[in-house]
Formats: structure tokens, C-alpha cells, sequence
């Protein structure tokens, strides 16, 4: 089905120049439009960063001038439509009728209620994607609707990402954002594990413009260190760059905690009177020594021992661990290691460590954000525990196979694709298949909203306004910012927050008879549904201002306005005693979930289990994800100028590797783990660590039913077919992407 972009501008219509961000990714980069034209039919004629921007300084990426590409999309939805089959000739045929809003909520409505009303709440699942968290308005108003449907089947790509962060902050700082963030503008030693920045323009770290600020690291004699399987844009610039045996960076951060003690370089300064636990921390970090750990890290003791001698030294010093070290068999390990080693060198609360960070509109102070809660109810099939209300996207499958009381049966996903994203996407696609009823908020028709009956598309970004309500959070640097809609949006077209808010209206109408508790209860529920509901996210924002005290500091929404390039709020600064959450104002460093696991890891990390496992994976490869800076996530394909060039779908392989199973450069294979396989072209490079492969995050376009023409002309593979969503951290079942199994089967 063909949808039509908006009509161009006249050529000699007026040019306007109007200010904005960029929500692709966490930079939340400020740019500067060219706009062409008045109303809905006006046209972005260029994209540009905005060089007043506090945060960002004129910093722009590819993915920003894709913008336009996303907005002018012939492939992107622009009316809900119901997906309709047909018997053919040839088999059944699928295909999108276009249907009006008010069709759309009742259908959506409505069959959300059956499937409640034969098999309980908890048979309607949920899952929210990446870009929830980019738009505000998922934020503000998304709550309204999913919190009436009652359910503990609630999925996002947090336990596909960075989940770890969160179980850590909350067991240390008492709150689950409460993550504090590398200064990287002023530390004089920064420690990287699993991440690339310069791809990713940081992660769980706002930080755009990454290169200019590691060039001024080094300018004033700081160093770079970067931990990774792979030479990665980042590595490649590094002082140093230590290619880990993936998986083992547990190992590793526990040897750098045990020479910190060995060696009596715990210097926790002002922070010391906050820790509880040290002693015991160190009886429980005993056994890994660098010695002891060598063999499965493939770093060498000495070089261990150097590095923790270097961090503790410095005199403002920070380790950041992202992907590669949360998404992996130890993930919660990884992340309580790294706080761990920041706050017993005195790194956390300081200047050049890490700081929380001071937003205008503070999520955690105003209570906008719960702080967490963990294993307070586990799946229904495997035991995997929820955190924050929501269960490890790893069992989502299993809980729509598995027949049984609770069998999710419904699903509402919100511009997320897990088909792509999330661990053994194949059984998962099979999975959505078999669903009674689906509901998709998204404006693509991909590989998961195939499955959906009703897609409800949202506009595009540059056609709302928008504030960072979490990623402000995050910041390397405190600045607000608000942004107006830069082109008007269509005609009938409606925002994500209408969206929402729309079916919470009709839902709780609807399922009035379902609702269980006092009348007086559900008439409260209601009056407040109704009334936020009818707010726009601005006027939420502006009430925000007030109630947190920063209208009266100056910054209110009318300020805001008059700066669309962003306030400068000032730099990090220590605040960490004041704004400490945890239970009695003092940080326990040994979680009751770390004391239980480490033990488990010693005969893992040292012993005769760590021999055999090396044995044992001498004739497999490990696979690693990467990224690319392009590309975010799997929806970002549809743009020719993202996608164009050399092919980026390839399997890094190292030469040893390569010699080994007799494979020549650009050779296509076919790489098979447990949950599946696929044909992919071989890149032969150095820049991998030797038993490692590498595939990128976010492709595999092929599948039948996608209606996105660009992407799917540069398909590729998806590397989650071959991940495992047995493969977990055994603490927080996060997804553990990195050193999956696989192995190369012979033509």
C-alpha cells in the first residue's frame, strides 16, 4: 500500500530558519532546520547543528539530516490501518486497509477486552521499544493506557539493554536512575569497557560531539583507555586497547577490585563515611586475583595490576562500562564492579569521576519516577524476575508458546521491534504469529508490526515538540531544552500523547465492568486519567517547572521558548550526600544478589570450570554485536542515505579465524548457533580479537510482509536469529548478547 509524503513546497516560497533537536539517539543533539514553505505541506531543505547549543556545540551526525528522510517517507504510515486476509490463488494474502482513528481505537479496544475477559489481565503483554523513551510524549501520557490493562506481562528493551544499570543503582544509591555519569569533560583518566562512544555518541552518558571532548582529554595529559573484544572507533583513538576475551570483563573488573585492596590503593576519601561493607567486599573479591583470572581474560597480570594502579592514581579518574558489559552472562557483576572500583578510588561524587546529574525537571526528586523494585514477582514459565513492574524481554516468547493460565495472548507493542532486537528473534516471530490479537503503535510496517491487526502511527519527530525528559538525566554537561514541532503535522494526524490518551478514554469506558475495587477508587482513577490526559506534554512541562522550583530560579516554559538552542545549566557537580536514596543515607557495597554470586563465579573464573570452558570452546567462535554510527536501531534502515555505501552487514572475522575454516575475504557462510542460522558475508580483519566474529545490530530486513522498500533492498542478516534467549545474566535475565556460541557450517 503506497502513502504519500507531503507535497514539496513551491520554489519560491519563504525560507524559515527554526531550532531543534535530535531524538534518534541519546546525543539529543541541537540542529538547526531550514524549512521551506508554511503548514503541513512545508519542506526541511537542510539540517544543520546548531553551534549555540550548550550540550552539543554544533555537533551533528548522519542521523540527524535523516530526519528529513524519516519525515518525507513514502513507506511511513500516515492512518491507522487494519491488517486484512484474503484467500488467493497463490495462498492467502495479506494486505493494510486503511481505516479512520475512530475505527481504529474501538477495534483496538475491544479486542484488548475479549482476550481480558476470556483469560484474565495478565493475557495482554506489552512491550515498549528503544524509541519510547526519545519522545516524550510515551513518557507523559503512555502510562494512562498501560496501566489500565492490569497486567504483569510488561516487556521493554531495557532487559535488552541496560538493565544491569539500573538493579545497581538501585541496590547502591537507592534509585534506579540515580546512575552516576562520567565528567568527561574534566577527568584526567577514563577506563572504557564495552562501549564505543564514537559510534554510539555515548550511552547511558549524553555525551555528542565524543571526539572533540576525548581530544581535549588527551590535550590536558589525560588517557584513554578502552577494554574491548574489537578495535572499535574508540579503541582506534585510545591510548590503550586491550582486547578482552568477550564475556570475561567479570573476571577482569573483579581482579582490578582485588588489586585495589591487594595492593592497598583503596583511597574512597569524602565517600568513605557513606560505604558500608568494604571489608567484606574485600573477603569476597579474595580468590580473584589478576594471576588467577589471567587465563580466561587474556589479559596478563601485570597489565591488570598496572591499570588499577593508573586508575587509583589519577587524580581524577573514571571507569564506564556500557553494552558489551551489561548485555552479558554477568552483566549486574560488571556493573557493580565498575561502582564498585569508582567509589573506592574516591571517583564517585568527584570532579573528573562521576556525578549525578542536575536536570531542571528531576525525575527522582519530584517522585516522577519510582525507585525500583526487584524480584517482587518472577514469570510464570522459567522464574525470570520483573524489575520495575516489567519481566526480562528473554521470556517473552516462552510466555506466548507455554499453554497454561497466563498465557500472554494479546500484545501492545509500542514502537519497538523485537522481532530484530530482542534474543532468538526467529522463535519470537513464530511466536507473534500465533497471537489472538495485536495492537502496534509505530508508523512502519516491520518486522514485528506485520503481525499486528491495527497499527496506530504517531507522527514523526519533527513534527511534535519535545523536552528530554530522562536523557537530561544523563548529561555530561546540565543544560534544558525545549524544542517546538519544526513542520506542522498532516491534517487527522495524531500525536503519540493523543494516542495514548485517546485509548485510556475509550479503554477505561470499556472495561468499566472489569475493574475490580471500590467504585470511589475507579472514579478517582478516572478524573485523574481524564484530566492529565487532556493536558499536552508542554503544559504537564510548564506545571513541572513550577512544582520543582526551577519557574522560580527563571526557567520556565516561556524562557525555554525564547532558547530553543538550550540553557546552560552549568557543569556536573558533587551532590551525591544530599541526594543519596538509599536506606539510612549510606551505601552498602555488598547487595545481598552479589554476596550470593560470587562465590558461583570462583571455580568459573579460576578454577578447573574456567580450563574446561576454555577447552570446551576451542572449536566454536564467540559472536560479538556491533554498531555503526548511521544506525540506532533497526527502524533507521529505511533512510538511502543511512544505508548507502560499502555493505555493512558483514561478519568480522580475524585472519587466524579466516585461515582456519578456509574463508576468503567477501566469501558468504553460512554462521549457526542454537537458536539458528544464517548466510553472511565475511569481512577479514585484524581489528577482532582472534575466535571472535562480529555482526551489527538492528538488520535482517528479508521477511515477507515488510513494507519498508529501502531497507529491505539492503536486508542483511539479523544477529539476533542466532542469539539465545536461554543465554541470560543470572541475576537480572538481561539479555546476553555478547560471546554467544556460534560456528561455521560447511557449505
Amino acid at each position: 500500500m503506497a502513502h504519500t509524503p507531503p507535497t514539496a513546497s513551491a520554489a519560491d516560497a519563504p525560507i524559515h530558519t527554526r531550532h531543534g533537536a535530535c531524538n534518534l539517539c541519546e546525543a539529543i543533539c541541537g540542529l538547526t532546520f531550514q524549512v521551506q514553505g508554511e503548514g503541513p505541506q512545508a519542506r526541511i531543505i537542510s539540517v544543520k547543528g546548531n553551534e549555540a547549543d550548550p550540550l552539543s556545540r554544533g555537533h551533528i551526525c548522519p542521523k540527524a539530516v535523516a530526519l528529513k528522510d524519516l519525515h518525507e517517507d513514502p513507506d511511513r504510515l500516515r492512518q491507522p490501518v487494519k491488517r486484512v486476509v484474503e484467500k488467493g490463488a497463490q495462498g492467502d494474502v495479506t494486505r493494510w486497509q486503511p481505516i479512520t482513528w475512530d475505527e481504529a481505537f474501538d477495534a483496538v479496544v475491544e479486542g484488548l477486552v475479549q482476550v481480558r475477559e476470556r483469560h484474565g489481565s495478565h493475557a495482554v503483554g506489552v512491550y515498549q521499544g528503544n524509541p519510547n523513551v526519545h519522545n516524550w510524549g510515551n513518557i507523559t501520557h503512555g502510562h494512562l493506557f498501560f496501566s489500565q490493562l492490569k497486567t504483569r506481562a510488561r516487556f521493554s528493551a531495557t532487559s535488552a539493554d541496560q538493565l544491569p544499570h539500573h538493579v545497581v543503582a538501585h541496590w547502591l544509591y537507592g534509585h534506579q536512575l540515580a546512575l552516576p555519569i562520567p565528567d568527561i569533560d574534566h577527568t584526567q583518566y577514563m577506563l572504557v569497557l564495552g562501549a564505543n562512544p564514537l559510534a554510539s555518541n555515548g550511552s547511558l552518558m549524553t555525551v555528542p560531539d565524543v571526539r572533540t571532548r576525548f581530544k581535549a582529554l588527551k590535550a590536558r595529559g589525560g588517557k584513554l583507555v578502552v577494554v574491548d573484544p574489537r578495535r572499535t572507533e574508540t579503541a582506534a583513538i585510545a591510548d590503550e586497547h586491550l582486547a578482552i576475551d568477550p564475556g570475561s570483563d567479570a573476571a577482569w573488573l573483579l581482579s582490578l577490585v582485588h588489586t585495589l585492596f591487594d595492593e592497598d590503593l583503596t583511597q574512597a576519601g569524602a565517600l568513605d563515611p557513606l560505604l558500608d561493607q568494604v571489608r567484606a567486599v574485600r573477603e569476597a573479591v579474595a580468590p580473584f586475583s589478576p594471576e588467577a583470572t589471567a587465563a580466561v581474560t587474556g589479559i596478563d597480570a601485570a597489565t591488570t595490576r598496572r591499570i588499577a594502579r593508573e586508575l587509583a592514581a589519577a587524580p581524577g579518574a573514571v571507569a564506564y562500562g556500557r553494552m558489551g558489559v551489561s548485555t552479558q552472562a554477568h552483566g549486574v557483576v560488571c556493573q557493580w564492579a565498575i561502582q564498585v572500583i569508582n567509589l573506592l578510588t574516591g571517583n564517585v561524587d568527584r570532579e573528573g569521576g562521576a556525578l549525578l546529574t542536575s536536570p531542571a525537571l528531576n525525575l527522582i526528586q519530584m517522585k516522577l519516577m519510582g525507585p525500583g523494585h526487584f524480584d517482587a514477582w518472577r514469570s510464570r514459565v522459567r522464574g525470570a524476575p520483573e524489575f520495575g513492574g516489567e519481566l526480562p524481554v528473554s521470556v517473552l516468547a516462552e510466555e506466548m508458546l507455554t499453554p497454561g493460565r497466563g498465557q500472554i495472548r494479546a500484545l501492545v507493542t509500542a514502537a519497538g521491534n523485537p522481532v530484530l532486537s530482542t534474543p532468538n528473534g526467529g522463535q519470537l516471530d513464530r511466536a507473534l504469529s500465533q497471537l489472538d490479537f495485536m495492537v502496534s503503535i509505530d508508523f512502519y510496517v516491520n518486522e514485528t508490526t506485520r503481525h499486528a491487526d491495527i497499527i496506530l502511527p504517531p507522527t514523526c519527530f519533527v513534527e511534535h515538540d519535545h523536552y528530554d525528559l530522562l536523557f537530561l538525566h544523563l548529561a555530561v554537561h546540565n543544560v534544558a531544552r525545549y524544542s517546538e514541532a519544526i513542520v506542522e503535522r498532516a491534517p487527522g494526524a495524531l500525536h503519540d500523547w493523543e494516542i495514548y490518551s485517546e485509548l485510556a478514554r475509550r479503554y477505561a469506558r470499556r472495561a468499566w465492568a472489569l475493574e475490580r475495587g471500590g467504585v470511589k477508587a475507579r472514579l478517582s482513577g478516572m478524573l485523574t486519567r481524564g484530566i492529565v490526559g487532556r493536558l499536552a506534554p508542554h503544559r504537564l512541562l510548564a506545571i513541572g517547572l513550577k512544582r520543582s522550583g526551577a519557574a522560580r530560579a527563571g526557567l520556565t516554559l516561556a524562557r525555554l521558548r525564547a532558547h530553543p538552542e538550550g540553557i546552560d545549566l552549568g557543569p556536573l557537580k558533587p551532590s551525591l550526600g544530599a541526594r543519596l536514596q538509599a536506606r539510612g543515607k549510606r551505601i552498602g557495597l555488598l547487595p545481598a544478589g552479589i554476596r550470593r554470586e560470587l562465590p558461583l563465579l570462583v571455580e568459573a573464573f579460576t578454577g578447573a570450570q574456567a580450563d574446561a570452558a576454555i577447552a570446551h570452546t576451542a572449536g566454536t567462535l564467540k559472536l560479538i554485536g556491533r554498531r555503526d554510527v548511521r544506525s540506532n536501531n533497526s527502524w533507521m534502515h529505511n533512510s538511502e542515505r543511512l544505508v548507502s555505501g560499502k555493505p555493512r552487514c558483514t561478519l568480522w572475522m580475524h585472519p587466524d579465524d579466516a585461515a582456519r575454516h578456509a574463508v576468503a575475504d567477501g566469501q558468504t557462510v553460512t554462521l549457526a548457533s542454537r537458536t539458528g542460522r544464517v548466510q553472511v558475508p565475511v569481512q577479514v580483519t585484524p581489528d577482532i580479537r582472534a575466535g571472535v566474529v562480529s555482526l551489527p545490530h538492528g538488520w535482517g530486513h528479508g521477511r515477507d510482509g515488510v513494507q519498508m522498500q529501502v531497507a529491505q533492498a539492503h536486508a542483511g542478516v539479523s544477529i539476533n536469529d542466532l542469539t539465545d534467549d536461554r543465554l541470560t545474566d543470572r541475576i537480572s535475565a538481561n539479555a546476553a548478547f555478547s560471546a554467544v556460541p556460534v560456528w561455521i557450517e560447511a557449505s
